[in-house]
């Protein structure tokens, strides 16, 4: 019996339908190779700070919508705990604050993961697009394979019923 190639997968939840879609690959993937699961949200409080800076939200502003966000992440990591339990698959949580695709990155390093799952890449309008996406930066500075699950890939849902 040949080995799975990973040991330890590592789904990104951003609180897109997309994301969403990623988990259910990654747990498909977990209860298939017998691999580890974890799902990490990662509030991004440098976003938040860089609104302040531009004077977009002032700082009471930050303190709400932060909160807001914590909630999210939350209610986000508890679906994806679902999602995972209704699989029998073991899954291990974390809401974290920071600059996303540094603190995936970190994760990655800190907890061995082997693969790490994204929903989609979403398309680059411009420059700025390119530069501001999270999930391309993840893409391009992962230390470990990367896969993008499409959020228009239907098969992955119907797959995650039919299990």
């Amino acid at each position: 019996m040949s080995k799975a190639p990973y040991k330890s997968i590592l789904v990104y939840l951003d609180g897109s339908e997309g994301s969403m879609t990623a988990a259910m690959y990654a747990i498909l993937l977990a209860a298939s190779s017998k691999a580890s699961l974890h799902a990490v949200y990662v509030v991004n409080t440098k976003a938040l700070s860089d609104l302040v800076r531009s004077r977009i939200f002032v700082d009471k502003e930050k303190t709400e919508f932060l909160d807001d966000l914590k909630k999210d992440a939350g209610r986000h990591i508890r679906h994806a705990e679902r999602l995972a339990a209704s699989k029998d698959v073991a899954i291990t949580t974390a809401a974290i604050e920071g600059s996303p695709h540094k603190e995936i990155v970190s994760y990655i390093k800190n907890n061995g993961i082997d693969l790490l799952v994204l929903g989609s890449v979403n398309a680059i309008r411009s420059r700025r697009d390119e530069l501001t996406s999270e999930n391309d930066r993840m893409l391009r500075t992962s230390p470990c394979p990367v896969v993008v699950v499409r959020d228009t890939d239907e098969s992955i849902w119907q797959q995650f019923e039919e299990v």
